[in-house]
């Protein structure tokens, strides 16, 4: 009973939006990014690699509800900034990579993807639920995190990838 319970509650956390009072608080000095090397669809990606650009970086999994919505909403913003010098890597964190590969079947992204079945790169920034996403500026210093994804919120977090763009 109690892992049932633990697991419906793991599920609702991560697919309800929070209350603005819940979210992370936005570091209040420049925290440098945790540096990561992970297998992706096509090779290794590399956080290190992609300095000087800006980069999101989006913590997701094959069953969040969410990370529907906010797949076709990042390759919008990466076919529209990708030349200015932005970019995302999504890193799934399914255990079976067959499970991202379904996903991925239905969101045709040209971000790199990569996969970090064990949570090592997602325990490193805290990552406390689903989508979880990181703006890290072209300096490699996180700029901000959101948790969750909110259609309402996407303009100003359009903004936000505007004003950090190096180009």
């Amino acid at each position: 009973m109690k892992a049932w319970f633990l697991a419906a509650a793991l599920l609702l956390a991560t697919t309800l939006p929070l209350p603005a009072s819940a979210k992370p608080p936005a570091p209040a000095a420049p925290v440098p990014a945790p540096r990561f090397t992970l297998p992706a669809r096509k090779g290794t990606v590399d956080l290190d690699s992609l300095r000087g650009k800006l980069v999101l970086v989006d913590f997701w999994a094959s069953w969040c509800g969410p990370c529907q919505q906010s797949f076709p909403w990042m390759a919008e913003m990466y076919a529209r900034y990708s030349s200015k010098g932005f970019t995302i890597v999504a890193i799934n964190l399914d255990k079976e990579r067959g499970l991202a590969e379904e996903f991925l079947g239905k969101h045709n992204v040209a971000f790199p993807v990569a996969f970090d079945p064990a949570g090592k790169t997602a325990k490193a920034y805290k990552v406390w639920g689903m989508p979880t996403s990181y703006l890290v500026s072209p300096k490699g210093e996180i700029l901000s995190t959101h948790m969750g994804f909110d259609p309402k919120n996407t303009a100003a977090f359009e903004a936000a990838i505007q004003q950090g763009c190096p180009q």
